[in-house]
């Protein structure tokens, strides 16, 4: 029976995706994924499969040491235990491969630290739909983004529940302010980019105290918005008190007519 080496192995992959790195930059982010893939494969490999932790956690140490003697720096006992956790997950996810592909190691390097399957794949598929940068996706992660919209779906086109996060979180320019509809109005148009964002995909904004004329009144709508995923308007009116059924009665009633009113004004 012959006896493999899974370290030299393991050496001569990561030193080959360093070689390649240096002759074809353009492609460093897809070497750096295979290389880190294989360097996963053969650490579970070595480990005895998957769910012999404690004796794996040994032998990345011991491998740590060796690579950073004599590959120098890069190759932390964090790093390695990454790479084998990045081999793993991708046994979970690998149908979706065409779907990830302009992702980098920075990217799930955020993701390792997660635990449900469901939240990574998440914040995989918005990271890749958006072209989220590492710093975009990192702020999305801290905020909580997947608890707030209750996605509960495979990787897919967001359905309805993903139209709008709940709650949403709005930057306030003076925290010592006494909060009234004025105030959050305001707030909001000063971030009126992070509010987008925090909408979610597709959102347009069209303006604010949008006039509608009604009858022989006029009345302002808060803000205007555009959805381009949906293809429609969408109206958000203010409150900073506890909603109420009156609040509700006043939308349901106007909302057929501000629906016809808004087309006509903007659908010129």
């Amino acid at each position: 029976m012959i006896k493999i080496n899974y370290y030299n192995q393991i050496k001569e992959t990561l030193v080959k995706n360093e070689i390649y790195k240096k002759v074809k930059d353009y492609s460093k982010n897809k070497s750096d994924l295979n290389a880190y893939f294989e360097v996963g494969r053969l650490i579970v490999e070595a480990q005895g499969g998957e769910k012999r932790a404690k004796y794996g956690n040994k032998l990345i140490k011991e491998h740590s040491e060796r690579l950073t003697n004599e590959l120098g720096k890069g190759y932390t006992y964090t790093n390695l235990s990454r790479m084998r956790q990045f081999y793993l997950l991708w046994q979970k996810i690998a149908p979706l491969a065409q779907q990830l592909s302009n992702l980098t190691w920075s990217h799930y390097s955020l993701i390792f630290p997660l635990k449900d399957q469901k939240e990574i794949e998440y914040y995989l598929y918005i990271a890749s739909k958006l072209c989220l940068s590492k710093r975009e996706l990192r702020e999305r992660i801290k905020s909580k983004e997947y608890v707030r919209i209750g996605y509960k779906e495979e990787l897919e086109e967001p359905k309805i529940n993903t139209f709008i996060k709940n709650p949403i979180i709005i930057k306030v320019s003076d925290k010592n302010e006494k909060l009234s509809e004025y105030a959050l109005h305001r707030s909001i148009l000063e971030n009126i980019d992070d509010f987008l964002k925090e909408l979610g995909i597709g959102f347009a904004y069209i303006g604010s105290e949008v006039k509608i004329k009604m009858g022989d009144t006029y009345n302002y709508i808060d803000f205007l918005f555009f959805n381009t995923n949906y293809n429609c308007y969408v109206v958000i009116e203010l409150k900073v008190t506890e909603l109420k059924s009156e609040h509700l009665g006043q939308i349901s009633a106007s909302k057929n007519q501000n629906k016809l009113i808004i087309k006509l004004k903007f659908n010129k």
